[in-house]
């Protein structure tokens, strides 16, 4: 269907869950059509509930939630205006509590007292890193591991309907 709907070199492309019943392979195929399509100027509409895939492949992302479109955005500006990161220590004895000395960095600790977690946002210049660090190394808390990780689409999706 996708090939077909293709042939005739259309400027604007309709499409409503492509993905549905692909194996890895042949979405992959699929996906690279798009995205060489719409290099050569082709608009691609993809309607999905598969956030990986419009994560994936859009330039501009609409959420519609109950029929209402609630946004229309740029991915990039999307993901940079309302995702977060976040940096994981796992540290190397737990804690029971966050030390007060410790407040004002917003951190959460994990149930077991293993991991703290610190939100921030990567567009400032000052995210509060490296402060974060030289306070723990003053207190005498030690890391024996660090990832961080940033909103996937999906959970930018999440927070949007759930504040609705």
């Amino acid at each position: 269907a996708i090939v077909s709907a293709l042939l005739h070199e259309p400027e604007v492309f309709v499409i409503d869950e492509p993905m549905v019943g692909l194996d890895p392979q042949h979405a992959r195929v699929v996906k690279d059509v798009f995205k060489e399509r719409s290099r050569a100027g082709v608009t691609v509409f993809v309607s999905t509930h598969q956030l990986s895939v419009a994560e994936e492949m859009a330039d501009r992302i609409g959420v519609i939630h109950k029929g209402e479109l609630i946004v229309v955005e740029d991915k990039a500006a999307l993901m940079a205006k309302l995702g977060k990161k976040q940096l994981t220590l796992h540290l190397q004895a737990p804690l029971a509590a966050i030390p007060g000395a410790l407040a004002g960095y917003g951190l959460e600790l994990s149930n077991d007292g293993a991991e703290l977690t610190y939100t921030f946002d990567a567009q400032h210049e000052e995210t509060g890193i490296a402060s974060l660090m030289r306070r723990l190394n003053e207190m005498g808390v030690d890391f024996k591991d660090l990832r961080t990780s940033e909103s996937s689409l999906e959970d930018i999706f999440v927070s949007l309907v759930s504040e609705r």
